[in-house]
């Protein structure tokens, strides 16, 4: 029996190894899509230089309107500015989102303002390691929205995670997540 706990221990050691290192393959590959248009952009908040890509994007009119999900309660619209280097202009179609706190919360503020305003799809803007489960809880809630992932690697978080121990905390953090929401919105969701 002992043997058997142990054997099992090992597999499931190797299985989440094997995962984590195409976790990481595919984090540090992504392709970015810079030609299609989608119907909004949606940033969440939370890691560095996401609110400015998703400006930049809107910009470049990839979008006809953003969505900053997750800013923090009563954080006003200069200081957010200011944090990212960016100015939001008065324009309506820059919309500052501020009752979610993570990423569950994220996908249904967002999904409610995506239903609202009829949006088909968007490209979502957040950290390279947080797409994944970012787009497993956007899918969950919104099972024909066309989604274009916009990732934005840090410079904070190196791509080579064996050699920074707080790059594989945060990423390793990140998988098992990913892990538990893919469990969740895939194998569970059909029970």
């Amino acid at each position: 029996m002992k043997k058997t706990v142990c054997y099992l221990i090992i597999c499931l050691c190797i299985f989440w190894a094997a995962g984590f290192i195409l976790f990481n393959r595919t984090i540090n590959t992504y392709q970015t899509d810079n030609r299609t248009k989608t119907d909004a952009i949606i940033a969440l908040t939370g890691g560095r230089n996401r609110i400015s890509a998703a400006v930049k994007l809107l910009n470049e009119e990839m979008a006809p309107r953003l969505l900053i999900s997750g800013v923090q309660k009563d954080i006003p619209r200069k200081d957010i500015e200011k944090l990212n280097a960016v100015k939001l202009t008065g324009k309506p179609e820059i919309e500052i989102e501020d009752k979610s706190q993570n990423t569950v919360e994220n996908a249904i503020e967002a999904t409610d303002w995506i239903k609202r305003n009829n949006i088909r799809s968007i490209r979502l803007v957040t950290s390279n390691y947080h797409l994944p489960r970012s787009v497993q809880e956007f899918r969950a809630l919104n099972k024909n929205l066309k989604i274009i992932i916009h990732p934005v690697y840090s410079e904070k978080v190196s791509a080579k995670w064996w050699k920074n121990f707080g790059s594989f905390l945060l990423v390793a953090s990140e998988y098992n997540k990913f892990l538990f929401v893919y469990v969740k919105t895939n194998l569970l969701s059909g029970m």
